[in-house]
């Protein structure tokens, strides 16, 4: 395994300043925002119709030693209005040509939400089994909205020998192990999952055996914690919607890993991962309101580094020399 970062929590620096930073960190591997949600702050789309700027880009990455973990466009494909959905669709598409072409295997999104019609205006998050009219619109979503876009995007995705690894997040279709899984049947073994353990803390769900039921189906790895905080918690409940600036009246919120949850958890977690055959990066996305980002960063790199399991391992010794 490896530690890793999303840089736009070093969109303050230059490309040149962010791999120097991240060097003098001992960290070597980099996740890019693309656009939508994620900014493109060190890596340009517009890349793609320019050969030698592309070429130069690829050549710098490799002269200081990096290597590109993921491209990252969350947005919002299936939003209900049709001009910010084509907007997001565009820089997807974007995204896994560019990713197809510096040699980066994995592109994470999320799934997006419908409306409640073809004249909607929002995205409709169904949370509830009833009235039984919310059981008719999410069953309309994922058959009129969601299977269609995400089959042809999968297909577009595997085309240029990329993946797609989806972040269950509250607010869209895709959220939970289930519904990760549910999206993946529909549209085959190119969708999988970005996992970030600090949106399932906070919908109540032990990210450690969410590991368990996902599998192979885990893409990429965001490390990002998340703070319960037990008092606010019977006010608003785990769906509080108060903003995430307001730390001392949240039910929780977003820390830098090792503050939400401890040294031995995170062992675990990362014990548990490579068991169910995930090797590859835990990428760092800073998104602790109660730290600067660059301390943040620097405090989680330094928390990873301790319990990061590097090297693969070889086939237990005492299992073929016990002694008669």
């Amino acid at each position: 395994m490896k530690v890793g970062v999303l840089t736009v929590c070093l969109g303050h620096l230059t490309l040149d300043q962010m791999l120097a930073k991240l060097k003098s960190l001992g960290v070597d591997t980099i996740e890019l925002g693309t656009g939508n949600y994620t900014a493109a702050t060190h890596i340009s789309l517009d890349l793609l119709d320019n050969p030698t700027a592309l070429r130069e880009f690829k050549q710098k990455i490799e002269d200081n030693g990096f290597t590109i973990s993921a491209l990252s466009c969350h947005g919002e494909p299936l939003h209900p209005n049709p001009e910010i959905a084509r907007k997001n669709q565009e820089v997807a598409r974007k995204t896994i040509l560019l990713a197809e072409k510096l040699g980066v295997g994995v592109v994470i999104d999320f799934s997006g939400c419908p409306g409640d019609s073809d004249n909607a205006k929002y995205p409709n998050w169904v949370v509830s089994p009833w009235p039984p009219h919310y059981q008719e619109l999410l069953a309309w979503q994922w058959e009129k909205k969601v299977a269609p876009y995400w089959t042809e995007h999968a297909k577009f995705a595997a085309d240029h020998g990329v993946k797609i690894a989806i972040e269950m997040h509250p607010g869209f279709v895709v959220y939970n192990p289930e519904t990760l899984l549910k999206l993946r049947e529909i549209a085959g073994p190119t969708i999988g999952c970005n996992f970030d353990p600090s949106h399932l803390f906070w919908q109540g769900i032990d990210p450690i055996a969410a590991v368990r039921v996902l599998g192979d189906a885990i893409y990429h790895v965001h490390a990002k914690d998340t703070q319960i905080y037990p008092v606010n918690l019977p006010r608003s409940g785990v769906l509080d919607m108060k903003k995430y600036t307001d730390e001392r009246n949240r039910a929780w919120i977003f820390r830098t890993v090792g503050y939400g949850h401890d040294e031995a958890w995170w062992k675990e977690f990362i014990s548990t991962l490579r068991m169910y055959g995930y090797d590859g990066v835990l990428s760092i996305e800073h998104e602790d309101s109660l730290m600067d980002p660059e301390e943040g960063l620097e405090k989680a790199v330094r928390f990873l580094q301790q319990i990061i399991i590097r090297e693969k391992p070889p086939t237990p010794w005492w299992v073929d020399n016990v002694a008669a």
